[in-house]
């Protein structure tokens, strides 16, 4: 096995990844930190996107942090492109990648290779944008069954662009695309498992602490500065609530249970995700698997994902 493979670090938000990959980094003495998250990217939003404090980017380099533009686009295929370029180049250096972050998508991609699944169609999303949630759930139904059982049918998103998939290419079904894509992970992976009650209670606390630390300024001067949002940006998990307090629909209170109850939806979409994700080994948080030397070499021996 390749020694400086990357290491996937992931878990659902709130979960501490930020702060673990960076002992793990330092543990390892030779590696910097790839992020694969799709919102953290934004230069403008490191309150709202909870993008590692400065002392955690001080400690380890940290890659794909605060690099873009709000206007800018993002996605899971050009994310990946730059991560790899990066995982190579440090590679190149005699240096490791820990890859984190919560984005599926834009984990897959990097850890599995990007997706052979038809490209993104603005005409065909339109079109799509303008069903109701419902029609689109029942059309992906009608079109393929078998790839809507497997789509949480609950988040748009997924079903939007499962249907833009199984439309743009003809009709063939999403097992199709799945089945041509590489299934074997770039290098070994892990996941952090808290759990349900004591990640909820680190989600509030999250956005008591954003709401304090002046997430409130940060959005005004994002709408008031940025001529533009891209259509990425827009998605930022917590925006839309901050916009409803600056318009006066929320008060202070109502929005910082408003920001923990998106989170926390949130943070059981990526569960629900990360658990059909075999290759991820579970860590449980405190649990450190490099904290020994025995566990080192555990860490860095072939677990059955990785190449």
């Amino acid at each position: 096995m390749d020694s400086l493979e990357p290491i996937f670090l992931l878990g659902p938000t709130g979960s501490g990844k930020s702060q673990v990959a960076v002992e793990l980094a330092e543990f390892f003495g030779n590696a910097e930190i790839v992020s694969a998250d799709a919102y953290q990217v934004y230069r403008a939003l490191p309150i709202l996107t909870a993008a590692p404090e400065k002392d955690l980017l001080a400690r380890v380099p940290h890659h794909l942090i605060g690099t873009m533009e709000v206007w800018e686009n993002n996605d899971a295929a050009s994310h990946a492109r730059r991560a790899l370029r990066i995982i190579a180049e440090l590679q190149a250096r005699g240096r490791r990648a820990i890859v984190t972050g919560g984005s599926g998508l834009y984990v897959k991609f990097i850890s599995h290779g990007i997706s052979p699944a038809p490209p993104s169609d603005p005409g065909l999303r339109a079109r799509i944008a303008e069903m109701s949630p419902r029609e689109a759930v029942e059309r992906l139904q009608q079109l393929d069954p078998e790839g809507a059982a497997h789509t949480d049918l609950k988040n748009p998103r997924y079903v939007a662009r499962n249907l833009e998939i199984v439309l743009a290419g003809g009709g063939l079904p999403l097992s199709h695309w799945r089945g041509n894509w590489d299934h074997q992970a770039l290098g070994p992976g892990f996941v952090l498992t808290p759990d349900t009650a004591q990640l909820d209670a680190c989600i509030l606390a999250r956005s008591r602490g954003m709401v304090e630390n002046g997430v409130i300024d940060e959005v005004a001067a994002l709408l008031t500065q940025a001529k533009k949002i891209s259509a990425t940006a827009q998605k930022t998990l917590g925006l839309r609530e901050v916009r409803q307090f600056l318009e006066g629909s929320l008060s202070r209170d109502q929005l910082i249970a408003s920001l923990a109850l998106s989170t926390r939806q949130y943070a059981k979409r990526q569960r629900t995700w990360l658990r059909r994700e075999k290759w991820l080994v579970p860590i449980c948080p405190g649990t450190k698997y490099w904290a020994s030397e025995p566990e080192a070499r555990k860490l860095q021996s072939d677990n059955g994902g990785g190449r």
